[in-house]
């Protein structure tokens, strides 16, 4: 049995699938190993190190596919819409892919692998249980996301986080809100207190706020009904706009006496809710900052423009996409721990399984012998 790890194709996509710790894992498991020249290169990872460990790295793409009975990517076909249409001609009935795919919006891409009769499993459809906890790549990459929106913050905010005492005075602390309290949020809370910044967080899920408070923030509290904002899954709700309106009037103050906030809000195969209006941005101080992490979903400030860094009304507005990128060797390392965590659950005597008994394999399904087989990406993509 093959596995095959071709290089990222998408746009600045620095991050690799398997690094060679995760090559050593499945020749154990009786899974040889191909992969591209260069694929880990910009994770930093040479191909010195994957012959190491006992891959074998060849030059060409297309044999890459020709060979593996299974591709590991970061980024399939849905998430690499256009520099990924160049697989399709390389991939063969039977075979199958492990990535992630936006399977919730990319209904051309879904039903092209389909029709290629090739087994497509999806990354961010692994059900947020107890047992699939290792092999939840959308966390994995979402902590990492809430770290590195901090430094960004820090970054581009005229002000340093932590108060000082110095011979001229004291410099007060910078103020901090974080708006959403998922993985991202937290990894944020906690990046920020550890520069020193005052934080402040809210959430729609009233249920986080003893976590917030075990970081050492402070948990906001609006007085909306929000019983039905949370799914069985653990994921937030897409509420409606009434819900957003009164939401947004209640934040105005809050985000006025933010030097920085963070916005993390996403709600899986939907557009991001807009939780912070041109108006809050405008009641801001000069010299503040805004990150959103939700940019590459359209955004939640009103005003993002996903993937610049733009100046408006006197406030930086981050919204750079793909920020697990941006931290390619940690977010390759745990990526690959989510693969071969993932694999372990498809391979039985040295040979791949697709155990449809197996909730998470259930779950995460995409495609199956020419069909769509998963029936919440069917309802999503209208189908």
């Amino acid at each position: 049995m093959i596995a095959g790890i071709p290089k990222e194709t998408f746009p600045s996509e620095t991050r690799v699938a398997l690094v060679p710790v995760g090559v050593q894992v499945l020749k154990k498991a009786g899974v040889e190993v191909i992969i591209e020249a260069g694929a880990g290169t910009t994770a930093g990872f040479p191909d010195e190190e994957y012959q190491a460990k006992g891959a074998t790295v060849v030059k060409d793409r297309a044999e890459v596919f020709a060979k593996a009975d299974i591709i590991l990517q970061v980024r399939g076909l849905g998430a690499n819409p256009e520099n990924g249409k160049a697989d399709l001609k390389l991939m063969k009935e039977g075979q199958m892919i492990l990535a992630f795919m936006e399977p919730l919006t990319a209904k051309e891409e879904v039903q092209a692998l389909a029709k290629k009769k090739v087994v497509s499993l999806a990354m961010e459809l692994v059900p947020r249980i107890t047992r699939a906890q290792s092999m939840d790549a959308l966390s994995s990459m979402a902590n990492l996301a809430g770290y590195k929106s901090v430094l960004l913050a820090a970054n581009y905010l005229p002000k340093i986080f932590p108060m000082m005492m110095t011979a001229a005075g004291t410099l007060v602390a910078a103020r901090v809100f974080i708006v959403g309290v998922g993985v991202a949020g937290l990894q944020a809370i906690a990046t920020a207190r550890r520069l020193g910044a005052v934080v402040s967080a809210y959430d729609i899920r009233p249920a986080v706020k003893e976590q917030v408070l075990s970081l050492g923030a402070k948990f906001v509290e609006f007085e909306l009904e929000t019983e039905s904002a949370e799914d069985s899954g653990g994921y937030a709700k897409a509420m409606d706009e009434e819900f957003y309106k009164k939401q947004r009037e209640m934040m105005l103050k809050v985000v006025a006496e933010s030097d920085v906030v963070i916005t993390t809000a996403a709600v899986p195969g939907k557009k991001a809710p807009i939780l912070v209006t041109e108006e809050m941005v405008k009641g801001m101080s000069l010299g503040s900052v805004l990150v959103d992490l939700a940019a590459e979903r359209g955004g939640n400030c009103e005003i993002t423009e996903p993937g610049k860094v733009v100046k408006k009304h006197g406030v930086t507005i981050v919204g750079t996409t793909n920020l697990p990128a941006t931290l390619p060797y940690n977010a390759s390392q745990t990526y690959s721990k989510n693969i071969t965590n993932f694999m372990a659950l498809l391979i039985k005597d040295g040979k791949l399984e697709l155990n449809l008994e197996d909730e998470i394999i259930k779950e995460s399904l995409v495609t199956n012998a020419g069909e769509i087989a998963n029936p919440r990406v069917k309802e999503a993509l209208g189908l």
